[in-house]
């Protein structure tokens, strides 16, 4: 399989390689960019999480893509700040089947746009490249980062989908989502 590599004006969304996974988990296993998570990760809930996400590139041929600043001088130039792209969802009483967007990034990427930019790009692979019919995001309530994000990307509350899981926690997970032709018409 080719690698995965998309670029935006200051990111680039590739595939996993061997050395970004101890570097992804020092910069996003902690309690403040886990809070929605289910906290803090131990060895094996990383090795699983790693395992999950490699398994969904070659079972889908897209993932959660690596994150990375592209090499500009900047204080984060070069570096791994998180993840973002697409899976199939997989969760236990949730859409399961549909494609679905997602990010997460180091605590020091916060509120400088770069998760708009990686979802954005994320979504625009979804319906161009991988010829999603629509694209769901999932989060909790209390995340209001993470669903500010969603609607600005264009996306729409979904009630009728959120669902029941304690996966991360005890909050009910809700849904967002975009079709094709809102996508479209955003453009």
């Amino acid at each position: 399989m080719t690698e995965f590599r998309l670029e935006t004006e200051r990111l680039i969304l590739r595939d996993w390689r061997e050395e970004d996974w101890p570097l992804f988990w020092r910069h996003c296993n902690t309690p403040a960019v886990m809070q929605w998570l289910g906290g803090v990760a131990d060895e094996a809930t990383m090795a699983a999480a790693n395992d999950r996400l490699e398994g969904y590139r070659r079972d889908h041929g897209h993932t959660f893509w690596v994150c990375e600043r592209k090499d500009d001088g900047g204080h984060l130039s070069g570096e791994i700040l998180g993840f973002c792209g697409l899976k199939c969802c997989n969760e236990e009483n949730g859409p399961t089947g549909d494609v679905e967007a997602g990010w997460r990034l180091r605590e020091d990427a916060w509120g400088k746009g770069y998760a708009k930019e990686a979802a954005f790009a994320s979504l625009e692979a979804g319906f161009e490249q991988f010829d999603a019919p629509h694209i769901i995001a999932l989060t909790v309530q209390e995340n209001t980062p993470s669903w500010g994000l969603m609607k600005r990307l264009g996306m729409q509350r979904r009630e009728d989908l959120d669902f029941e899981s304690n996966q991360f926690g005890p909050e009910s997970v809700i849904v967002y989502s975009i079709t094709r032709e809102q996508w479209e018409q955003t453009q």
